[in-house]
């Protein structure tokens, strides 16, 4: 499918392909009984090996120097081991432990190469090879600590951390590192995990970095306003970091708005922005403005009950049909946004990041639908035609304020096109970047 081009001024409808591989996750099997004792025996002693050399390095100048968390690694059915990380040190030892921070299930020669790094845990969870309980977030630092080797794919994810407006920011980067930057912005409540797909797709061309914006995931919760402008602040911040700058800006939902707000404040460092079902400011329903005002976001410190089954019903909602996606998927998104909501400071961050979405206003010297056709960078948007939380009736206003930007209305789709329709929204994508280098 080719993707539409910057001048493309009607909005586009396209009926998605149904899902493929790419969103079927197979379950994984016991090993022990459909491999011979000697191959299992083989892959636990390369286990134990790599496990040994890789940590005998120490993780002193990675991410996870400062942290501490028990590992278990599952081979379901092969053995177990368990990866105890703390002091700036790690140490495997065969056999479980209770209640670990992470656990990672997979065939033990999937956790070889993993380890080995012949594949990266990104891609093994994609295909649905390598599933994930408790911190998601610990899973792809965990990924990004085999990155010593010299033969390390470019496109294999590296854990990273920097200093962004004084915020210590924690992101992923993948992809030759002279390659075209490409920055991934997450939505809200969601972390660099919910960019998987278009990370792991883009890295084989792109220099793709995709950080946990401030306030959500690993990174810090410092007391902002977290309103569009700040956060463009902080984009301008993390490219200067990250030498960046110049970079294209894909962003999700309240990502998409990040996105829009740098493209407009801060052109210069902005090639081109793709939206991806991105949340602009209301038009209607702003009745109960004079309430939120009033709401401090400081109310959420005091700790809100929510189950995993909550948060997971929450996350299915904002897709046109959920059971595209594999159960162990929403398993992990449940359990980080729970691990994450815990902090106080983070759950004060959602509420202001969701409170400033809903006070933005539309209109007036300063509102963003007046604003917005002052937009340089070219900009292609992704509307979902069945999403709940941004309906796709937007794209008319968008049309007004920018008519030669690309528009396409995913038809059977939700609020998380990469997710759902993958292929299709990716094709998108490299379609607009490729019109975008023959410019």
């Amino acid at each position: 499918m080719a993707g539409p081009t910057s001048t493309s001024r009607p909005t586009a409808r396209v009926t998605a392909r149904r899902p493929t591989h790419q969103q079927v996750v197979r379950t994984v099997p016991d090993v022990a009984t459909t491999l011979p004792e000697t191959v299992i025996t083989r892959l636990a002693v390369d286990l134990d090996h790599l496990l040994s050399s890789h940590l005998r390095r120490g993780l002193q100048g990675t991410v996870l120097a400062t942290r501490t968390a028990t590992v278990v690694l599952d081979t379901a059915g092969a053995g177990t081991w368990t990866l105890t990380i703390g002091g700036g040190r790690g140490r495997a030892r065969r056999g479980s432990h209770p209640e670990p921070t992470l656990r990672v299930t997979a065939q033990p020669g999937v956790l070889a190469d993993v380890v080995a790094a012949r594949t990266s845990g990104v891609d093994a969870f994609l295909r649905g090879d390598l599933t994930v309980r408790g911190d998601l977030a610990l899973a792809l630092q965990l990924d990004g600590l085999f990155a010593g080797d010299d033969d390390r794919p470019d496109t294999h994810p590296r854990a990273l951390e920097t200093r962004a407006m004084g915020i210590r920011t924690l992101y992923l980067e993948a992809g030759p590192v002279d390659a075209p930057p490409v920055i991934l912005l997450h939505g809200l409540g969601a972390t660099n995990a919910s960019m998987l797909p278009v990370l792991a797709d883009l890295a084989v061309d792109h220099r793709v970095l995709s950080p946990d914006i401030p306030g959500f995931g690993a990174s810090d919760a410092p007391a902002s306003p977290y309103n569009p402008a700040w956060f463009a602040a902080w984009v301008e911040a993390f490219q200067t970091a990250t030498n960046s700058r110049g970079a294209v800006l894909i962003g999700n939902s309240l990502g998409g708005r990040i996105s829009l707000e740098a493209g407009l404040t801060h052109p210069k460092s902005v090639k081109a922005l793709v939206l991806l079902t991105p949340s602009p400011a209301f038009r209607r329903l702003r009745q109960w403005i004079p309430l939120v005002r009033v709401a401090s976001p400081q109310l959420a410190r005091v700790p809100i009950p929510m189950s995993h089954r909550m948060v997971v019903e929450g996350v299915r909602a904002m897709f046109s049909q959920p059971d595209r996606l594999p159960k162990a998927w929403y398993d992990a998104a449940g359990d980080e946004a729970l691990r994450v909501l815990r902090m106080p400071g983070h759950r004060v961050a959602f509420f202001s990041a969701a409170r400033q979405i809903y006070l933005e206003d539309a209109y007036g010297q300063h509102g963003f639908w007046q604003r917005l056709p002052g937009l340089a960078p070219p900009a292609l948007f992704i509307w979902g035609d069945r999403d709940r939380l941004v309906p796709s009736s937007f794209a008319r206003h968008v049309a007004d304020a920018l008519p030669h930007a690309g528009q396409i209305v995913l038809e059977d789709c939700g609020h998380v096109p990469h997710f759902e329709h993958p292929h299709d929204t990716m094709a998108m994508i490299r379609g607009f970047l490729e019109q975008l280098g023959g410019e």
